[in-house]
């Protein structure tokens, strides 16, 4: 039977915190399109969360999130600028783009997913001109596809290059729990000049939902009706809502995201194989060719050949010990 435990964080179910929530939303009668009591609870606990007056808004997806913020920092005669591996870049058909009427994506360089200031630097210093979409906003991602985490003085460096130069910034905070689990301080973001993050949900345990944050309130004007014309404001918001509620209140969220990191951690001590990014949060990427990946398919452990050839490797909320260590053997029997 296959397994697939490690293929992606998204694999896993979702934590019983999250769950408990979802029922309890479930009871009685509430306001529709998010204007009830508990989303309400969710948003406040988000804000305490970032220590900031921002306005937050539930969704879906990060796909969604990502493209309905970028649209609104960005102008279709624009771009955005990522780094070239980046979530935003290649892994949302699009959706940038087309729910920004037109803008463009451009990519940064950078190792480990982390746009290199230097990279930054010559994007910021091409001039303008007629013939070519020139960057209104910078998209980062905590921690990156590859699982690197910026430190706060890190992203501080990058925002002040992106501010300086006149764009926004978005921040792609899919995994933002697993990097404040590695000690990136979420108090920071708002002093940083982030106009709008996204706040991951699914992959750090709940069903399906992200919070959009955003700490410019100018932004915020008709945002619910960007929302309804994206599909992305439901009439039982609360159901998107209440999954923050359960996994913020008591801390879990954070809890579980330094679980995760912890079983990464303990995969890659036992790991036979080079690594070729450092583990700083719940992934972790290998050198394997193809045959010996397909002979771990084979043995019941599928796994991912991800962006830079590697093979990645990604821990949960619900990753055991146990199956680390299974994995760990099934891993060294192919090597």
């Amino acid at each position: 039977m296959a397994r697939f435990d490690f293929v992606s964080d998204n694999t896993a179910g979702a934590a019983p915190e999250a769950m408990a929530a979802l029922v309890a939303a479930n009871r009685g009668f509430a306001v529709s399109y998010g204007s009830d009591d508990l989303t309400a609870r969710a948003a406040d606990l988000i804000r305490g969360l970032v220590d900031a007056d921002a306005e937050v808004r539930f969704v879906a997806s990060g796909t969604a999130a990502n493209a309905i913020a970028l649209a609104a920092l960005c102008r279709p005669f624009e771009a955005v600028l990522a780094h070239g591996h980046a979530h935003v870049s290649i892994d949302e058909t699009g959706a940038p783009s087309f729910f920004g009427g037109g803008l463009a994506m451009r990519a940064l360089g950078g190792d480990h997913g982390k746009v290199d200031p230097a990279s930054l630097a010559e994007a910021l210093a091409t001039p303008d001109h007629a013939h070519a979409q020139g960057p209104a906003a910078l998209s980062l991602t905590n921690a990156t596809e590859y699982g690197a985490v910026y430190a706060s003085q890190d992203l501080a460096a990058l925002a002040g290059a992106a501010k300086a130069g006149g764009l926004a910034l978005h921040l792609d905070g899919a995994r933002l729990f697993n990097a404040a689990a590695a000690g990136f301080d979420l108090k920071a973001i708002a002093k940083l000049g982030v106009d709008m993050l996204v706040v991951g949900g699914t992959k750090s345990g709940m069903t399906p939902t992200e919070a959009l944050v955003v700490f410019d309130r100018t932004l915020a004007r008709r945002l619910d009706a960007r929302l309804k014309q994206s599909g992305q404001l439901p009439s039982k918001g609360r159901f998107y809502a209440a999954p923050f509620v359960g996994m913020l209140e008591d801390g879990a969220v954070l809890r579980h995201a330094a679980h995760a990191n912890a079983m990464a951690a303990r995969l890659a001590a036992a790991m036979p194989f080079p690594l070729t990014h450092p583990v700083e949060s719940n992934g972790l990427f290998v050198e394997m060719d193809e045959p010996t990946r397909l002979r771990l398919t084979d043995a019941g452990w599928e796994s991912m050949r991800f962006l830079d050839g590697s093979v990645r490797f990604m821990c949960s909320w619900a990753t055991t010990a146990e199956a680390v260590d299974a994995l760990a053997e099934a891993l060294k029997a192919v090597r």
